[in-house]
């Protein structure tokens, strides 16, 4: 968006020290979403990302994935296919398991929402230690698609969650 190519986005971003407990440090998300310019910004440059790796359709985890791939979804005027957790979808689903710091979680999609071959962003607030993503590529290769990119708002770089993502093209716009 014209004149936000200066804005700051960390201006948007509020942190919680301590939270959800201590010698966390919480990146709220909330005042980029209530700011309409920066809501703007975020999802503007990763529509401008999905254009450039010939993004065909996005995907995104619940539940923050949801909030920037679906507007970059319709700016784009291609279809958004979300990953849930088991159980919260309707119809026959493809499932993965991925490991947590303590434990394990699972992933899903229904089976046909990606095409052999389409070509599909990844869509989420915030790159962490990265099984989240890394799972959803599983995901979306099992379904036959082509992972051509990532976008995030957030990296926390300490958790190295960029290691899993392998040579995927990412657009990031902040890091901690």
């Amino acid at each position: 968006m014209k004149g936000n190519d200066n804005m700051n986005l960390k201006d948007y971003v509020a942190t919680i020290k301590d939270y959800p407990t201590e010698g966390i440090m919480f990146r709220d998300i909330t005042p980029a979403m209530l700011d309409g310019k920066a809501f703007r910004k975020i999802c503007d440059d990763m529509v401008a990302f999905a254009k450039k790796v010939g993004a065909e359709v996005i995907i995104g985890p619940e539940a923050r994935g949801f909030i920037f791939g679906c507007p970059v979804a319709y700016s784009l005027g291609i279809g958004f296919a979300p990953v849930r957790k088991p159980g919260k979808l309707p119809r026959e689903t493809v499932e993965v398991e991925y490991d947590l710091e303590y434990g394990t979680d699972r992933l899903s999609m229904h089976v046909d929402a990606l095409k052999k071959g389409q070509k599909v962003l990844i869509i989420d607030d915030l790159l962490a230690t990265g099984g989240t993503v890394a799972a959803t590529i599983k995901l979306a290769e099992k379904l036959g698609a082509e992972v051509v990119g990532a976008a995030f708002f957030i990296e926390l770089v300490d958790l190295k969650g960029i290691e899993k993502i392998k040579d995927i093209p990412v657009h990031i716009a902040l890091k901690y």
